[in-house]
């Protein structure tokens, strides 16, 4: 019992060392500095990876959001974005036992002149989807956690990458 308590005490002492000389899990600060002022997103009214970046951009920064093209420093293009669900493997049977999900975007960023200020980017995220056809509903339910959880991945990569923009 002894040892115990002495372990627990080490591992807090360890843990407000560390929280006393400003360590931090890399990204996890989120605090991003955006090169321009004013932002246009062009994505669908109806995306919810524009949504979620929509918000992420006026939470975190001073960046304004705008609806028009024409009043913004610079218009993130969405040149396309695709969700594929592809067989990984099959069981003896020939069932399938795993799907690869994968999340694509590809997108630039351009001033209001019309010049690339980011070339056309590609971020592709993947991740293994386990199938058991006898959950058919929980794996639905899954996936679409999956496909959730690789949209916020890229929308903190959207973040970080408009953040090491350089404006000409």
């Amino acid at each position: 019992m002894g040892a115990m308590l002495r372990r627990i005490a080490l591992a807090l002492v360890v843990m407000a060392t560390l929280a006393a000389c400003g360590f931090q899990l890399r990204g996890s600060s989120a605090q991003y500095t955006m090169p321009f002022k004013s932002l246009y997103l062009a994505f669908e009214d109806t995306s919810p990876l524009g949504t979620e970046l929509r918000r992420s951009l006026r939470a975190r920064d001073g960046t304004l959001v705008v609806m028009d093209p024409a009043r913004a420093d610079a218009r993130f293009e969405v040149l396309s974005e695709n969700r594929t669900k592809t067989i990984l493997s099959l069981n003896a049977q020939g069932r399938v036992r795993e799907y690869m999900l994968t999340y694509t975007l590809n997108f630039r960023v351009v001033s209001t002149s019309g010049a690339q200020i980011l070339g056309p980017t590609e971020i592709t995220l993947k991740r293994p989807l386990q199938f058991n056809e006898t959950q058919v509903l929980a794996k639905e339910s899954e996936e679409i956690t999956l496909y959730r959880d690789m949209q916020t991945d890229l929308v903190q990569q959207i973040m970080r990458r408009l953040a090491a923009v350089k404006p000409a």
